[in-house]
Order: structure tokens, then sequence, then C-alpha cells
């Protein structure tokens, strides 16, 4: 390796293109551009954020540090110059020497990423050790260390724990003291906070911060959520379609963004749903729940009630008993004590025991759309089997229906013959409302429905089911995390805490002070689109969070 040039970058990206193969049913395989011409610099110690909606190009620009092209694109052209030196000119054994020494990945997903049957100090310490960069007892004070730098509950034994052991943020945060254990030049973080509670995120990215502080290590931050990557980012890079939007420090991209669709990122989320005056009509009501998963109880004495046409949004945590709760209102899992009533006329407890009036009355729209939808079958055929089943509809009845569906979502009728492989993300999710919608539901429980997508394609979900509240006066259960969802499209809000209702109110009696502790924490521990929020959250905190 040549001598580096004092005055140089860490990491020099010129003109990189990356392309892919499509293809399309019933057509011959075709060249498709995925990034086109994307250059930037980074400097040892700084941090670059890669920012931009899925299909944006993020992931794909952040490997090209690693010479690697995931799920089969490959890298067309450009240059990716490390300390002066083109990585895509190593050859395959250059390539690995540099990976997991040089240059170090933290994905998204840690759980994923952690064998269960080796202990996590082994796993951290292990590609450190096979480059040869350490020994093995140099490698273990070095972790040790790492666990203490990021905040990991006793450093000197954290080690001799299994994956399962440890909480999702502890894994996030062994999974970083991975990355930095062979003292890397540089770290691609992606999107490594995006799987976690946003309680658990904050001390998840104080610690990513803290750890590239001390480590003077350079990183790529690939994220979708701009007021996150505003925290821990010295410049930040918007990408769309495989381009540069805009590119330049994070000060500037947040208080003066000077392209359009910066501006629309930075200004996500200003929906403002005005609560309703009146919230006293218990319409759907599920009174003094408690439910178990077997011998393990999971919601204890849960009362809430949700006027006609109106929002209620149940806010909490991971292992809070929000999707427990729609579970029990959908007769998914029947309760061990109390009911679930509409109008006061009480449902039956279990699925299988409700008429086809009950059901038709409450409808589900799940987080994945993927996964809620038959890959083999077209929309068409997904949605006219609700109508089907709801309306007795066939042949053209039933299509006029589906159409008139697809309209009401803002599709169109040209979708009607396309398969969920050919929609965008946002696209299934209005199919599932469609679906929902074809059994003229007086209620929709919404389980998380936009935290899989991209700000902005969220934000027209939101408008979408709001209108479609407006025109058909459907009352609805909003599960969420997101407390930015939850200023702007609920009337009340429930919060959820191990099982419990801790809050329960009018949006603005429940979403203003005085506050429970862990409402406090929860409502301070949404990243804010501004410099120094992280820092001022942190010196305020009341209580620590339960990843400690």
């Amino acid at each position: 390796m040549q001598d580096k040039n004092a005055d140089a970058p860490l990491l020099e990206v010129r003109d990189l293109q990356i392309g892919a193969t499509a293809y399309p049913p019933g057509e011959k395989p075709r060249p498709i551009e995925i990034v086109k011409g994307v250059s930037f610099t980074l400097e040892s110690g700084k941090v670059l954020g890669l920012i931009g909606e899925s299909g944006a190009g993020k992931s794909t620009i952040g490997l090209s540090p690693l010479a690697y092209g995931r799920g089969g694109v490959t890298i067309t052209g450009g240059e990716v110059l490390l300390d002066g030196v083109d990585i895509l000119k190593l050859g395959k054994a250059g390539t690995r020497a540099l990976r997991g020494a040089r240059v170090c990945y933290v994905s998204q997903s840690a759980a994923a990423s952690f064998n269960p049957a080796h202990k996590l100090g082994d796993q951290v310490i292990e590609a450190t050790v096979r480059h040869g960069l350490m020994s093995r007892s140099e490698a273990k004070k070095r972790a040790v260390e790492l666990f203490d730098i990021l905040g990991l509950p006793e450093p000197e034994s954290f080690g001799n724990r299994y994956p399962h052991q440890v909480s999702g943020g502890q894994l996030q945060r062994a999974m970083t003291a991975m990355a930095l254990c062979s003292k890397p030049e540089l770290i691609v973080f992606d999107e490594p906070t995006t799987a976690l509670d946003v309680t658990t995120q904050i001390d998840v990215l104080a610690a990513i911060k803290t750890a590239i502080a001390k480590t003077g290590t350079a990183a790529l931050y690939i994220t979708h959520d701009l007021a996150v990557v505003a925290q821990v980012s010295d410049d930040i890079m918007v990408l769309r379609n495989g381009e540069t939007v805009e590119y330049g420090p994070v000060q500037q991209i947040i208080e003066k963004p000077e392209a359009e669709y910066t501006r629309d990122l930075v200004n996500v989320r200003a929906i403002r749903h005005k609560e309703a005056a009146e919230q006293s009509d218990h319409f759907f009501e599920m009174k003094n729940i408690s439910a178990a998963y077997g011998a393990t109880p999971v919601l204890f004495d849960v009362s809430l009630h949700v006027p006609k046409g109106q929002t209620l949004a149940i806010v909490g945590e991971s292992g809070s008993g929000k999707s427990t709760l729609a579970r029990v209102a959908t007769g998914l899992l029947p309760p061990s004590a109390g009911s679930v009533s509409f109008d006061g006329q009480q449902l039956s407890a279990a699925l299988k025991k409700r008429s086809r009036e009950e059901l038709r009355r409450l409808q589900l729209i799940y987080q994945m759309a993927d996964t809620a939808m038959n890959p083999r079958q077209t929309v068409g055929r997904i949605i006219g089997r609700a109508v089907s089943f709801y309306e007795g509809l066939r042949g053209s009845a039933r299509r006029n229906r589906v159409n008139e569906l697809l309209e009401q979502i803002e599709m169109g009728s040209g979708f009607y013959d396309r398969y969920p492989a050919e929609l965008s993300g946002g696209q299934k999710q209005r199919v599932a409302i469609a679906r929902a919608l074809a059994a003229r539901p007086e209620l929709i429980i919404c389980d998380e429905p936009t935290s899989a997508l991209d700000p902005l394609v969220a934000d027209g979900i939101l408008k979408l089911l709001l209108q479609l509240q407006r025109e058909e006066q459907l009352s609805y259960v909003f599960i969420t995390h997101d407390i930015a969802i939850v200023r702007a499209i609920a009337d009340s809000v429930a919060v959820m805490h191990k099982g419990r209702l801790v809050r329960f109110g009018p949006k603005s009696e429940a979403l203003n002070p005085p506050f429970d502790d862990y409402t406090d924490l929860l409502l301070n521990s949404v990243p804010e689109m501004k410099i120094g929020w992280l820092e001022q959250v942190l010196a305020s905190r009341k209580i620590s969070s339960a990843d400690h």
C-alpha cells in the first residue's frame, strides 16, 4: 500500500456507477442503472450520512467501499479510492484483506448477524484475530474497552453472554463493537437503529457517536430518517433514484435545504389533524382486558374506547402489548378477562365464533403488506376475494367494485391485473387498505402500517387514511411507536408499557405535562431535526432506558 497523502481524504468516490439486470415477466432481460455517477469524499474521523427513500441507492453506494455489490448488482464504472488506492482494482485477495479489517459493516438487523450458538465475545473478536491484526488476548482486551465505550453492562463479562441473553439495543451495540474491534479506518452503518424502539434507539445512537469520537474512525451512516442522521453526521448526501439531490454540511441540509425534495424530507409529517372536541362516545370499547400467551400474562386490565369517526393511537415500545391488544380486538386471541363491544353490543371473544357481520365491522391492516398478500395473486383477485366474501359479488359486478376501491385509494383500474412484486411498498399498503375497505367496515385496526415505509411514502398513506375517515366516517385504532404519527392523526392516545395502560385521554391531554416517567421518556426519545438534540435529551433524561 502506497503512502497516504496527508491532505487527501480517507475515502474518495468518483463518478460511481452501479448496474443490474432486470428480468420483466414475458420480456427479455435488460440492464438497468441503479447508481448514476455519484461522487463524494470522507475524511478520517468524520461521518457522512446517506439518506433517501427505498430504491434511492443508499445501501448500494454504502457497500462500494467494501467493493461489494449485494443482490446481483455490479459496480460498472467510477473509482472508490481508500487512502488514494482504487479498491475496485485490488482483486479478490485484496478485497478479502480489506473487508473486516480496514473497512467494516454494521447491518440493520444485529439479531440476524450473530450466531446464536456462540458467545458474543468470541464473535466480536473473530475477524480481528482471523486477519492476524491482534492476538486473541489483545483482541479480547480491545473488545472489553469497546463494550465500556459503548455503554454495555459489565464490560468485563459481557462477552460471556449469548445473543439471546441480551436486548436488541445491546446486540446492536455489540455489533458496533465487532466492527470497531479491528481498528478499521472506515465503518459502514446500514440503518443500525431502524429496527429499534425509539427509547432504545437513543442509547444506540449515543453509543455510536461516542465510539466514533473516541476511536477516530470514519463512517458512512445510511438511513431514511433525516432527524436521526442529523445527530451523528458531519455532512449529508441526499439521494434519489441513484443520483445526488443535495450534498453538504448537516446544518445547511436541515436548516437551508436547496432542493425541493430535501425540503420535503425536512418538512415531512407536517400533517396536523385537529382532535375532536367530544370524545365521550364509546362506539368501540375494550373493557378490563387481560390476556396471556399460554401461562405468560401479557395484558393487565386494559380499558379504552374509540368514538365513531375518530382515531385512537396506541403507542409504546416493543413488548408493551400494543399488537396483542389488536389480536384481542379482532378475536385472534381470546382474552382471559374482559370484553370487546361495538355500539354496546358485545363481540364474540374468539374469531371462529364471530358472525360475518361482526367480521365485516372490524378490519385489520397489517404492518407488512408483503407478508399479508399472496404473491401469486393479482391485485384484482386479492381485493376481489374480500368483495365476494362480504358482498357476494361475482363477475363484472365484482370487477367494478374492485376498480371503485382502487380509485378510492388513488391507484386506479390500471393496477387490477398487476402482481404484488410489481408494486412499490406504498402501493402494496394501499392495496391492503382497499382490501379492508371492501368489507365496508366501521372500524379499522392499523397495526404499524407505515413503519416499513419511507417517510414521504408513509405521509401519503396517512393522508389517505384521514381522507377515507372523513368520507366514510371510519374509526381507527392506530398502533405505532412513532410519536410524530400520533401527533399527526390522533384524536385520543393510549400509552402502553409492559402490558398496562399508563396513560389514556384526548391527544391534547395525553401529550402534554404533567407526565409519568415512562411517557416522558417516550416523548423525549423522538428525534428532532435539530443539531445537538441528542446531547440535550441524554442530559435531561429522568430515567434510564429499560435497555440498560
